[in-house]
């Protein structure tokens, strides 16, 4: 008989995180679960320390594939899992051991609901240190249209992944939970956060969220309009009214950088070179 939960977790190299990962699954107080641990083409111990999971309890299991992104390992891993709801972790964060515990009862005695989600808290280095909370709002997709507050490892039901054919495998610069959030609200679901801190993003300098804030946000973005553009249409106003912001938030970032200390200073060390270069092009000319 299957497992009522399926947790997803894709790693792509961070074996040396995987097991503080796996630990806080074994250790939830409800342990109606599967584990599926997806080696998305990893070159470091990811496999030795699964193996070692998996020898441990049977309810871990281990599937490795060829490197395509965290869409491409969650659906790999979703598609051969056995529960009614899943669970995606990614493999270097944390969930509290009552997550199941609290979460999935919700989403069990109400059928209007499609995820269930929670608190979070930012760490670095150690789990203690936290750096920064995040307590999101909202219910329908209204509330995401244009900013994500639906945490990536949130709980849904399988029937849903079915329903809009999976996380979108062509987005491998960040927010595909978010896309994948939005493709399952605009079908009329709804979504619930509980107030209660129960999941720990381990924040690194590296972090796929600082690269994607930073060099990808506005393709994302772009990308996940035109794909449900009937949405955004309807939502014309807010939408515009949302562009504005992110042109402003764009000017208001490059005016304070050319006025910070950094830029002068280069400004300073870089005019007298600039001096030289067209003083000797000049002299160049004239010769």
């Amino acid at each position: 008989m299957g497992k009522i939960v399926s947790i997803i977790v894709p790693c792509f190299n961070h074996g040396h995180y995987l097991d503080q990962t796996l630990n806080s699954i074994i250790t939830q107080t409800f342990q109606d679960w599967e584990c599926i641990i997806v080696n998305d083409g990893s070159t470091d111990n990811t496999k030795e320390i699964a193996n070692k999971w998996c020898e441990t309890d049977n309810r871990f299991k281990y599937i490795k594939k060829q490197n395509g992104g965290l869409s491409s390992a969650r659906n790999a891993g979703i598609k051969i899992s056995e529960g009614e709801f899943i669970l995606p972790v990614d493999a270097d964060d944390i969930i509290h051991r009552d997550y199941l515990k609290k979460l999935l009862p919700i989403l069990i005695k109400d059928e209007s609901l499609a995820i269930v989600s929670c608190y979070s808290k930012f760490f670095e280095k150690k789990i203690d240190n936290i750096v920064h909370e995040s307590k999101p709002k909202g219910s329908s997709i209204k509330d995401i249209l244009f900013e994500n507050s639906i945490i990536a490892t949130s709980l849904f039901r399988k029937s849903c992944w079915e329903e809009v054919g999976g996380y979108d495998e062509q987005m491998k610069n960040g927010f595909e939970d978010w896309e994948f959030w939005v493709a399952i609200t605009k079908l009329g679901h709804h979504f619930k956060i509980v107030e209660d801190f129960l999941f720990y993003y381990r924040r690194t300098k590296e972090s796929m969220l600082s690269d994607t804030l930073k060099n990808y946000r506005i393709k994302n973005l772009e990308y996940v309009i035109n794909k449900h553009k009937e949405i955004y249409r309807e939502k014309f106003e807010n939408t515009i009214s949302y562009m504005f912001y992110l042109v402003n938030l764009y000017r208001d970032s490059e005016t304070k950088y050319k006025y910070s200390k950094e830029y002068k200073l280069g400004k300073i060390l870089c005019d007298p070179l600039i001096f030289f270069y067209k003083l000797f092009k000049v002299g160049d000319k004239s010769s």
